[in-house]
C-alpha cells in the first residue's frame, strides 16, 4: 500500500491540499522532523528530508489528526480512508 516514491509523496501533498490544512517545507530544527500547528492548521516538515523521510512524517500526522472529508475528490477520500483503515490494522 505504501510506496515511498515521489507519485506518492504527491498524493499525499494532494490529500492535504484539499483539507483545512496548509503543508509547507521549512528548515528548521525538528526533533520529529515535522512541527505542527493545530490551531492555525498548519504542518511544517523539515524540507532536507529525503522522500521517505517526508512520507513517514505525513503519515505520522495524519495518524494524530482528523481531517474534513467533505472537499475531497472522489480519488483523495479513498485514498485516506485506505490510509485510516491501513492505521487501524497495526
Amino acid at each position: 500500500m505504501i510506496k515511498y516514491t515521489t507519485q506518492f509523496l504527491t498524493k499525499l501533498e494532494d490529500l492535504i491540499a484539499e483539507s483545512d490544512y496548509i503543508l509547507r517545507y521549512e528548515k528548521g530544527n525538528f526533533k520529529s522532523g515535522y512541527c505542527l500547528l493545530k490551531e492555525q492548521k498548519i504542518m511544517i516538515l523539515n524540507k532536507f528530508f529525503a522522500t521517505e523521510g517526508k512520507i513517514n512524517a505525513l503519515l505520522d500526522i495524519l495518524k494524530n489528526i482528523e481531517l474534513n472529508t467533505s472537499k475531497f475528490s472522489e480519488k483523495n477520500l479513498k485514498l485516506y480512508e485506505e490510509l485510516v483503515q491501513s492505521e487501524v490494522k497495526l
